[in-house]
């Protein structure tokens, strides 16, 4: 390593790297390029680790999934034109799904932006509607400026992503002063006295309220203080796909997941309740014109920011401020001594009945219900688990279920396909103790499946397992649904096992329905990423679909059980 420079001896690519040091940047995913070379080069002489992916969808991915488990930006680097638009998809799903995440791009230098040039795209302007902010830098001593307002606006409720564009010339420019700024503590927000004393009394005189818990509660560290919250009201717990564990799924009052685009059981405790409270819910997760679609549903609205506007989400009373003290406030003001416990939980004997249904289920190939009890079974309650976007994601948000928040990562408010691999190596780098379990369909696998090489070179051993049904298993489902049939959906596979044994990988196939909890158990214990290979059988798709349509609501009350 060089001697140490003083800040009037650096240039604006290394100033950058100095200012993202007082970040606590740890990593930088990225592919190296041509006009972000000064920026390379500035990193072998720093203590941030920069991890070179086999596309810049993946690097942007792996910087999305850390942001959203750590809460601190991840950051990822593409040289411009396509580089750039590679790393779109992946600053788009952060964005959406408010993780915190600083894109840095190169770009041709000022002197050939006035000019058609090589690579070059309006970068800014690109990015501007998949970020929540973004800028150019044009002069080297703004620099510490900007990658300051980028983390704090990246890493400020609601979180999401930013985008920096460095010209290559202003990256080998001197910064002939300048130095990294303060970083400032974000102080806790409370709520109105007026806001708490009124949401109390809501939830003290409903008779069948239920809760509605989103990933803002995860977000917000809420976890215990809503688990006391449900407990001490006696109040039923519905989580969308991205607040999974906000509420160990064995409590008395967790009802699981809700966010299918078909009704399913649990729609009835949103068709029989007169109040929702909706805590950290983000409407991107689950739109309310599916829960509430008439727009009369009496709701409470506590979370660390105001409720987005909808005509099916206008809360009756809005809790802004730190969620936790929300809950912990309103608890005290709150009296239901008296109250009939609310009829939604006699949900919870139908719900444990069906899932349990599959433990013994001999079909080959393998229902996806089945599957994922197996999964479940395998894996402890601090394991992650990362979901790819397709039919199994469905059935790993309504099956799987969770203990502990960001124990099942899932991509829900973009829902990018090919976010499983490369999430999963970033769910293990944050994570190095814990086993972690990439579940995919085979379209998802084959957008990146090339990060297995990445995760193998930097030493990141984790599972990913495929739904193989050699097809896109989701679009056929609603192709069937709406026209009967499907079309344009199915295509051939390479042999998954050799697959990875080629890239020095281990491979498994599950050839019976016994098999997939030994094989688990053993890929789980390898010192190199696997692939389990385990066919599908799709078919209960069609008749899940089948079962929704014909779903009717009676829940009995506790007075009539």
């Amino acid at each position: 390593m060089n001697q140490e420079k003083s800040v009037g001896d650096l240039n604006t690519a290394e100033l950058l790297i100095k200012c993202l040091e007082n970040e606590g940047v740890e990593y930088i995913f990225g592919v190296p390029g041509e006009e972000n070379l000064h920026v390379l080069e500035a990193l072998t002489h720093s203590s941030i680790e920069f991890i070179t992916t086999r596309h810049e969808q993946g690097a942007a991915f792996m910087a999305d999934v850390y942001g959203r488990l750590t809460g601190k930006a991840g950051v990822c680097l593409s040289t411009l034109g396509p580089g750039a638009t590679n790393l779109m998809t992946g600053v788009a799903d952060a964005n959406l799904d408010g993780a915190p995440l600083v894109a840095i791009t190169g770009q041709v230098g000022t002197d050939r932006m006035h000019i058609e040039s090589h690579q070059y795209l309006d970068l800014v302007a690109m990015f501007a509607p998949v970020t929540k902010w973004n800028t150019q830098i044009v002069r080297s001593t703004n620099t510490p400026e900007i990658i300051r307002k980028a983390f704090k606006i990246a890493q400020s409720e609601k979180p999401g992503a930013v985008h920096i564009d460095l010209p290559e010339n202003i990256a080998a420019m001197k910064a002939t002063y300048g130095k990294p700024l303060h970083r400032d503590k974000r102080e806790k927000t409370f709520a109105s006295y007026r806001t708490l004393s009124d949401a109390a009394i809501e939830i003290s005189k409903a008779k069948n309220p239920i809760i509605l818990a989103g990933n803002g509660a995860i977000r917000d560290n809420a976890s215990a203080a809503l688990t006391e919250f449900a407990t001490q009201l006696n109040i039923p717990v519905i989580n969308t796909f991205m607040g999974k564990g906000v509420i160990p799924y064995t409590h008395p009052m967790a009802l699981w997941t809700i966010g299918l685009q078909q009704r399913d059981r649990i729609t009835c405790a949103f068709e029989q309740t007169d109040l929702v409270i909706a805590i950290g819910y983000d409407l991107v997760e689950y739109s309310p014109k599916t829960w509430n679609p008439s727009g009369n549903t009496t709701i409470i609205h506590i979370g660390s920011s105001h409720a987005e506007i909808d005509s099916s989400y206008i809360p009756l009373v809005e809790v802004v401020g730190d969620i936790t003290d929300s809950l912990l406030d309103i608890l005290k003001r709150s009296n239901r001594e008296g109250k009939s416990m609310p009829t939604a939980l006699n949900l919870r004997t139908s719900l444990r009945k069906e899932y349990e249904s599959y433990a013994h289920d001999e079909g080959f190939p393998l229902k996806p219900q089945k599957i994922i009890y197996d999964l479940r079974q395998v894996l402890g309650a601090e394991d992650i688990v990362i979901s790819d976007v397709g039919a199994h994601k469905m059935w790993m948000a309504r099956n799987y279920h969770c203990d502990r928040p960001n124990t099942c990562i899932i991509s829900n408010g973009f829902a990018a396909m090919g976010i499983a691999i490369p999430g999963a190596m970033a769910a293990k780098l944050v994570n190095p103790d814990k086993r972690v379990v990439a579940v995919t369909g085979d379209g998802g696998f084959m957008m990146n499946c090339q990060e297995l090489e990445t995760a193998l070179r930097v030493g990141n051993p984790f599972v990913t397992l495929i739904f193989n049904d050699n097809g896109y298993g989701l679009i056929e489902w609603k192709q069937i649904n709406y026209f009967g049939k499907p079309a344009f959906v199915k295509f051939g596979n390479p042999d998954f096992v050799k697959f990875a044994e080629s890239m020095g990988l281990k491979g498994y196939r599950v050839d019976s329905h016994l098999d997939l909890i030994p094989i688990l158990k053993t890929a789980l214990e390898q010192d190199v990423p696997t692939i389990i290979d385990c066919p599908v059988d799709y078919s209960e798709n069609l008749r899940f679909s089948q079962t929704a349509k014909d779903l009717h609501c009676e829940i009995k009350s506790f007075e009539n059980v």
